[in-house]
């Protein structure tokens, strides 16, 4: 990596820091002065320490099952990797992806670390931390749009609720008719996918995905295994965030309705700032959703303090794989040179593809 890049690296770091905070101080700004009281209730009030360990068992239930999804993706296409290496791998890469620890996220070290151990198969450690990312985020707005769908809020006459709703159900919608067309054949092989992979800056990105499409294509079962594993995954979660406004707050919004505000909430993941969006979505779908009364119950500032303390257990659960960076500081020093002079995936390398699946 040159100087000039490094230089550029550092950068992008401190303002992605500076952005996040900036909109947790925004956050926290607003609610005060929408309400002055609202922090020195939540400080004085009484807390319920049961909801707040179930929280926090079902987060780290749900973290847990998203190490062993991918570990089920890796062996499906017969990468021989024990359970406790993938463990090792998988607190790894979460500690990258919870932290700005450069250009190099955690999905990307993963990859990295997976092929040193799999010479000659970087194709395949590319495409299963690819899969994994994509059926979580996809079915991470499944979930959500079934929610919506049941409780009726793509209906709901607060006009920004109800917008938010609608556009998750397009996403969806879009997303799926997407999914399939990666499953048609001539989409993802010859000239179409050698195009896709020339497009500027996202070819590579687009290329990876392509080669995972194929590896997987013939393996669907594997596919749907990982859909249903990623909806226990986000149900923990939601179950986690409902927990967790129980615990600060007499009054919380229904279930039914935590499985809206908490998938919409959490697709924000895919905007690469390590702290603000989520909290602000799900700030600002608790202002607005409805009570069981029907009119909206939450003040400003619940949102923002019920994301705060989901992240706090977050962070609690990647502390558990700081002692695997300790032990592992060599090796990731490795795999982030390799990283970040590639800044992509792992290229497929066509005379070693799997010829079945080629």
């Amino acid at each position: 990596m040159s100087g000039q890049g490094a230089v550029w690296s550092k950068l992008t770091t401190w303002l992605k820091i500076a952005l996040s905070l900036g909109i947790v101080v925004f956050l926290l700004y607003r609610a005060e002065a929408k309400d002055p009281a609202t922090f020195r209730r939540l400080w004085t009030q009484p807390k319920q320490w049961d909801y707040l360990l179930l929280a926090t068992a079902a987060c780290w239930t749900a973290t847990f099952l998203t190490f062993v999804r991918w570990l089920y993706l890796v062996r499906a296409l017969d990468l021989p990797l024990r359970f406790r290496e993938a463990m090792r791998i998988s607190f790894l890469g979460y500690l990258f992806n919870l932290a700005p620890m450069g250009i190099v996220g955690g999905d990307l070290l993963k990859a990295f670390l997976l092929a040193r151990q799999q010479p000659g198969r970087r194709a395949q450690a590319a495409a299963t931390v690819v899969v994994d990312r994509v059926v979580g985020l996809y079915i991470l707005f499944v979930v959500a749009a079934v929610a919506i769908l049941a409780v009726g809020f793509h209906r709901s006459e607060q006009t920004q609720l109800r917008l938010a709703c609608q556009l998750t159900l397009w996403i969806t919608l879009a997303s799926t008719a997407a999914m399939a067309m990666l499953f048609i054949p001539g989409l993802t092989q010859g000239r179409l996918s050698e195009l896709l992979a020339r497009t500027p800056r996202i070819g590579p990105v687009l290329s990876s995905l392509l080669e995972a499409v194929r590896l997987y294509r013939q393996r669907w079962m594997v596919l749907l295994n990982s859909c249903l594993m990623s909806v226990a995954v986000h149900s923990f979660f939601t179950l986690g965030v409902f927990w967790i406004a129980c615990a600060l707050y007499e009054q919380v919004l229904s279930l039914q309705t935590h499985f809206v505000v908490m998938p919409i909430s959490a697709s924000m993941g895919v905007i690469p700032l390590p702290l603000g969006p989520f909290e602000a979505v799900l700030e600002f779908l608790y202002e607005r959703a409805p009570g069981p009364e029907g009119p909206p119950i939450m003040a400003a500032g619940q949102g923002l303090m019920v994301a705060l303390a989901y992240r706090v257990i977050t962070v609690l659960f990647a502390a558990c794989g700081v002692f695997t960076y300790i032990g592992s500081r060599t090796e990731v020093a490795e795999a982030l040179h390799q990283a970040e002079a590639a800044d992509v995936l792992p290229q497929p390398d066509p005379a070693k593809a799997d010829p079945v699946n080629r």
